[in-house]
Formats: C-alpha cells, sequence, structure tokens
C-alpha cells in the first residue's frame, strides 16, 4: 500500500512522517513519534484513553486517521506540562488530590479535563462529570478525578481550593 507523507504540529514542534492512509492517529502518535502517554484502550472511542487535544478540541485518537490529522495542532499528554517542567495544574491536581489509581485512563482524562476547563473555567461538579463523561476509569469511582478537577480549576483562577464536604 502507498504510504502518505504528513504533517503536523505536536506538543508545540512540527512533526512528519510516511503513513499508510488506514494508519489511525494514535498508532502514528505511539509508534512513530514514540509518545506513548497516549494510550489505547478499545479503539472504538468508548474509554477515552487515547484522548488528545487537537486544534481546540478533545479528539478520541484511536478513530482518527493520521492523514486526517494533517496540518493540525495537537497537544499528547507530553505536552501538558509547564514549559520549565513543572507539572500543570491538572497534573499538579490528580497528584494531590489522589485522582489515579492504575493510571490507564489518566492521560487521557487530563487532557478532556484541560479542554473542559479551557472551555469552562470555574465548573460546577455536575459540569465537570458531564465533561468528563466521554472517558472511563475503572479504579477510582471519579469523586477523586473530579476533586483534581476542582482543584486544577481553583488553581487556575487563582481561588483557594474548597474541598466539598461528604
Amino acid at each position: 500500500m502507498a504510504k502518505t507523507h504528513v504533517t503536523m504540529t505536536v506538543n508545540g514542534e512540527t512533526v512528519e512522517g510516511l503513513v499508510e492512509p488506514r494508519t489511525l492517529l494514535v498508532h502514528f502518535i505511539r509508534e512513530n513519534l514514540q509518545l506513548t502517554g497516549t494510550h489505547i484502550g478499545c479503539e472504538t472511542t468508548h474509554c477515552g484513553a487515547c484522548t488528545i487535544d487537537i486544534d481546540g478540541m478533545s479528539v478520541k485518537s484511536c478513530t482518527m486517521f493520521a492523514v486526517q490529522a494533517e496540518g493540525a495542532a495537537i497537544t499528547t499528554i507530553e505536552g501538558v506540562a509547564n514549559a520549565d517542567g513543572t507539572l500543570s495544574a491538572l497534573q499538579e491536581g490528580f497528584r494531590q488530590m489522589h485522582g489515579l489509581q492504575c493510571g490507564f485512563c489518566t492521560p487521557g482524562m487530563i487532557l478532556r479535563a484541560q479542554r473542559l476547563l479551557q472551555e469552562n473555567p470555574t465548573p460546577s461538579e455536575e459540569e465537570i462529570r458531564f465533561g468528563i463523561a466521554g472517558n472511563l476509569c475503572r479504579c477510582t469511582g471519579y469523586q477523586n478525578i473530579v476533586k483534581a478537577i476542582q482543584y486544577a480549576a481553583a488553581k487556575i483562577n487563582g481561588t483557594e481550593f474548597q474541598e466539598a464536604a461528604q
């Protein structure tokens, strides 16, 4: 099968490669670019483990072809940290609020939460739960993930994080 040349910006750097037209974007990211933080879960868009940010939208990269990302600006979990290498507010929130257990869903969850906070900087708990509904976690029960996102929102907005009484 003939290969197609693709060029895109990933985590702020221009990358290119040759791919078969049927190559999924998640495979291009993991295998060609060696950015293995984007996980492969179901390959049917149900789990959200492969969630990345493309041109300002959360996208499940398991059902998008690499050729469809031609010219796109993509952020993967490797591009979420602050420019100086310190943890982003969301990464810090997941750490401080124990928002992960096995960690398999975490990269996709953080990318989705990042987009959610960019679209709604002060989401309610209900809005957070709705916003991450397309990302499945089999370990945590979501409570600490919600707290992690609330923590990050407070930090980003320069307010004090108030943990809700249980």
